[in-house]
Formats: C-alpha cells, structure tokens, sequence
C-alpha cells in the first residue's frame, strides 16, 4: 500500500512523518523512502537525498521515479523503488504533492491518502519558525494555503494543531488504520 501524505506546507507533515519513522523503526512493515530533491544538501528541513538539475532529470526520463513533481522551484521525486516496497506488500509512507494525485490514484490500486491540516495562523508561525523562506515564499505558500480539494474514499484527514505528540498519535493511527 502506499500511503500519500499531503497537505499544505508548514501544517508538519515532515515533523509527522519523522516521529511515525522513529516509533515504527522495529516494524518491517513500514518504509519511509526519502524523497529527491533539487535542493542543496544540508538544507534544513527534511531527510532528503539531494540532487542537480540534471540527474533528476535524467532519473525521472530513465523512470527512475514512481511519482515526480515540481513545486515552489524545485523537483522532486520519489524513487521506484517505493512502488515496488508498495506492490511488495510493504506500507510504504511518502510525502507527495496534491498535483500527483491523479497519478497515485492510477498507480496504486491499494492506497490511502493522508491529509495532514493545520489552522492558517499555525502554519504561517512554523513557516516563519522553520527559516527557509523569505517573506515573499511564505506569503505565496499561505496564498496556496488550501487542503479542501482533497477528497475521496480513500482520503484520511490528521489535524496538527497542537503538541507533536498528539500529531503523531494521530498520524500512526491513520498509517496504521
């Protein structure tokens, strides 16, 4: 199964997802595929495996990734070898775009969609909190600030409001469900 997780930034899907790695690091069940992106190593943020321009080119053209997107200047993919964990039987938790949707929708006929919300005022704190956008990227992020066009039988809503814990609480149980 793959589990998509989507939501708007900053809402914490990558605190969410980090603490559900950490509390399900015994479980061979699960797998938590990093994602690559055309963002500087050692950037903050994430886990992430960073790549140029180029090679995520010629790795998404190669079908090097089982869904690949672009948003807010940068590329990002998730590697193949995600959907094979998946059609494995592995659950396999992946943080991915609204915009690839459709194409999980099509590709993965066992999946659950896991839309993590937050209250506007919460995700504009921790983007400011975080640093890695400039006023200007944050007021674009908020203007996109939308969860509602996620819908559907296979679509699980987690609010992350409050502590991490109570998040993570939430967020396992949607994964697990």
């Amino acid at each position: 199964m793959l589990i998509a997780v989507v939501g708007p930034s900053g809402v914490g899907k990558d605190a969410l997802i980090a603490g559900a790695k950490a509390a399900l690091s015994g479980d061979p069940d699960f797998v938590f595929p990093l994602r690559e992106i055309t963002r500087p190593a050692g950037a903050p943020g994430e886990t992430f495996v960073a790549v140029d321009e180029a090679t995520f080119e010629a790795r998404r053209r190669a079908g090097g990734y089982a869904l690949a997107w672009r948003a807010h200047g940068l590329a990002y993919g998730v590697p193949t070898s995600a959907a094979r964990e998946a059609r494995a039987g592995k659950r396999v938790v992946a943080n991915v775009s609204r915009s690839v949707l459709a194409d999980v929708r099509a590709g993965f006929p066992v999946r659950r969609i896991v839309l993590v919300t937050a209250a506007r005022e919460t995700v504009e704190r921790r983007l400011r909190a975080r640093g890695r956008e400039t006023e200007a990227q944050i007021a674009e992020r908020l203007s996109g600030f939308d969860g509602s066009d996620v819908t559907g039988d296979d679509v699980v809503v987690v609010r992350n409001d409050g502590a991490l814990e109570a998040g993570v609480a939430a967020f396992l149980a949607a994964i697990r469900a």
